[in-house]
């Protein structure tokens, strides 16, 4: 009973939790990459679709509760593109990014990095967010591939290019010790792969800029495609992608420097390797469902300060468009 009370009542499409408040918008993004739907059979996932197109027909079946239809959504949205209709490979689904992505990122953040390991480790995270961005892109517009194409050399050149030069850089230092040295060779990924994210989405998004996206009335009907709201859409995405970065490749070089000069681990050397690989999937999966939730995927823009063609489609004063993830 308590439950059923503390469950709103099921809205098709809708958010379980309040997308107006930060904490609203974490919760939901904390049930979107939950990690256990990667293990949701076949069955199961046929039977939450069968559950919400009962719902959608008027025939749902007595005695379901609205908790069970919030979790019949929840697997849908973790598996199925909802603009193809098709299931996403698992490796790039975003309940996948944190247990895939993390051995890459531990990668990363190996000490010692020889220029040939950094042009290695930069170039697997750089295809790996490349495969999750078009996987989860926005398919009511078709995308060239030669887009897809030009984003991913864009980020892999962009983040080889800075790591290995920073790399280098630091290695010409002579006045570091090699302490300070290794510390701030540690932190070299952060910039580099900051800047790859933000000429991925500058180049995967850039036919956006030019055609303008979706917004929709209170009613979710299109008023008309937006060039300003496209530009509202890639800068809070390019923002979420240099935020997500920071705290998992500059907290773990950190920690470990400190946790490398305790005894107990200066005497077991292997275990430094387990610890690293913890401290990077925690860091990585706090940090992502707080990074995606500084924004409202569906984000609302004042008419007034779109084109004036949206402002003489519509009365409403506000409308919504998808930011993306």
């Amino acid at each position: 009973m308590a439950e059923s009370a503390a469950c709103p009542a099921f809205q098709l499409g809708g958010a379980r939790y309040d997308q107006g408040s930060f904490f609203g918008r974490l919760r939901h993004f904390i049930a979107i990459i939950d990690p256990s739907t990667l293990f949701v059979s076949e069955k199961h996932l046929k039977e939450s679709i069968k559950l919400l197109d009962d719902y959608k027909h008027g025939s749902l079946p007595p005695g379901v509760s609205d908790l069970q239809l919030w979790e019949a959504q929840k697997i849908k949205q973790a598996i199925i593109h909802p603009d193809t209709g098709e299931k996403i490979f698992m490796p790039f689904r975003m309940s996948g990014y944190v247990p895939f992505g993390t051995p890459i990122v531990i990668g990363l953040l190996l000490p010692n990095q020889t220029v040939l390991s950094t042009i290695i480790w930069q170039w697997l995270n750089q295809s790996h967010n490349a495969c999750v961005n078009y996987a989860n892109r926005n398919a009511t517009k078709p995308t060239p591939t030669s887009k897809f194409l030009q984003g991913y050399v864009g980020a892999v050149t962009s983040a080889v290019s800075i790591a290995v030069g920073l790399n280098v850089l630091i290695q010409k230092a002579n006045k570091l010790s090699p302490a300070t040295r290794m510390i701030i060779q540690r932190l070299v990924p952060f910039p580099a792969v900051a800047s790859a994210n933000i000429c991925n989405v500058g180049l995967m998004r850039h036919n956006e800029l030019s055609e303008g996206i979706d917004v929709m009335d209170h009613n979710g009907n299109v008023v008309g495609s937006s060039k300003i709201a496209a530009r509202h859409a890639i800068t809070e995405t390019a923002f979420t992608r240099v935020v997500l970065p920071m705290p998992i490749f500059v907290l773990p070089p950190i920690i470990m420097s400190y946790l490398e000069r305790l005894r107990f681990l200066q005497c077991n050397r292997r275990l430094l390797l387990p610890i690293h690989s913890v401290v990077c999937l925690v860091t990585f999966g706090l940090s992502l469902p707080v990074a995606i939730s500084l924004f409202p995927q569906m984000s609302q823009i004042e008419v007034s300060c779109l084109e004036p063609e949206i402002a003489m489609a519509t009365d409403c004063k506000v409308v919504t468009y998808n930011k993306g993830l």
